[in-house]
């Protein structure tokens, strides 16, 4: 139990701290350093998403899981926000490019992208319960939107030559793609067990 959630702490923890110690951090403003930072961060609460939803995490309940889970994606969204936010600040023509999917940039078009996935995603889940949408319904809005995601945000975060070291930086986008690629397909294996237990409840 404790070193799944050491492990946990050092995929998230190492990058982080492998940033802290870059040496381009000289050349940068602390709003800057904070916007990239945030976005370190908000990576780091990808891997936390699945590892949530599908169980993984000792010492958690079902429902605690997905109560952490949902206030983990209210926290995921505001560290993107201070990621655009700081970029902003610190040089709004790039942000604008960015957002317009205009910017010579390889990795802007990627975070833009799992950007708006991210906010989308934060505006349904509030809307969710007034709307009455049955978790099945759920699902079928989520799980697109969720690849968009990590996949958006993993090809973003692989393509910057930024503060980030590399071999950290692989190793936990690795994380994060086989986290949500482990959660799905038990997801998957989770819902045909239970619609092959109806077909036999049903025939008897």
């Amino acid at each position: 139990m404790i070193l799944i959630w050491a492990a946990l702490a050092l995929a998230i923890g190492l990058p982080i701290a492998a940033a802290a110690m870059s040496e381009q951090l000289a050349w940068r403003g602390p709003v800057y350093i904070l916007a990239g930072f945030a976005g370190i961060v908000a990576l780091g609460l990808v891997l936390v998403q699945p590892l949530l939803i599908g169980g993984y995490l000792p010492g958690l309940s079902a429902y605690r899981g997905r109560r952490a889970h949902h206030w983990i994606g209210g926290a995921l969204a505001l560290a993107v926000v201070i990621h655009v936010a700081g970029l902003w600040i610190t040089s709004p023509p790039d942000m604008i490019d960015a957002l317009t999917y205009v910017s010579p940039t390889p990795f802007s078009p990627f975070g833009v992208t799992a950007m708006w996935a991210i906010f989308i995603v934060a505006l349904l889940a509030s809307l969710r319960t007034r709307w009455g949408w049955r978790p099945r319904t759920w699902r079928f809005v989520h799980m697109p939107l969720a690849i968009v995601i990590v996949a958006g945000s993993v090809v973003h975060c692989l393509l910057i030559e930024g503060t980030m070291e590399k071999v950290s930086k692989m190793a936990l986008c690795a994380l994060v793609v086989a986290a949500t690629v482990k959660v799905m397909a038990d997801l998957q294996v989770w819902r045909k067990r239970r619609a092959l237990r109806r077909e036999s409840v049903a025939r008897q």
